[in-house]
């Protein structure tokens, strides 16, 4: 998996933790030891998952551009999901993404941040008119 921003590769890794929610593609959360972590900053505002808890959100900082919340973690999640502690996941909508080369198409409506790839197969939640599913 690689996540990159312009021709700058911010996150490489060959370990992921997959996340499968109901009525969503997956989520890639890449370990902290394969993101260049000096291209990350803190950014604006929080949310809440009932299942994992606090997440914070990350700017991208390119020598050409920043990325507002390009990212988030869980620094603290909830027990179930205390393996999310050290990862960052990133939006396919702000940020290139790929999974063994292939590019990620993102989930409709970025709520959520799920990685579509040509196996994966909908409908997804997230677009309009799906909230309620």
């Amino acid at each position: 998996m690689r996540v990159t921003v312009g021709p700058h590769v911010v996150a490489d890794t060959h370990t992921s933790l997959r996340v499968l929610e109901t009525s969503h593609p997956p989520v890639f959360y890449l370990p902290r030891d394969d993101v260049r972590l000096d291209l990350l900053r803190p950014g604006a505002g929080r949310s809440v998952c009932e299942w994992k808890g606090a997440a914070s959100y990350w700017d991208v900082a390119v020598p050409d551009a920043v990325v507002p919340r390009a990212a988030w973690s869980y620094e603290q999640p909830l027990a179930p999901y205390q393996a999310l502690r050290g990862h960052l996941a990133f939006y396919p909508s702000t940020a290139r993404c790929t999974v063994d080369g292939e590019v990620v198409v993102a989930q409709e409506g970025d709520f959520y941040g799920g990685w579509i790839t040509p196996e994966i197969e909908g409908p997804f939640k997230g677009g309009p008119g799906t909230w309620g599913w």
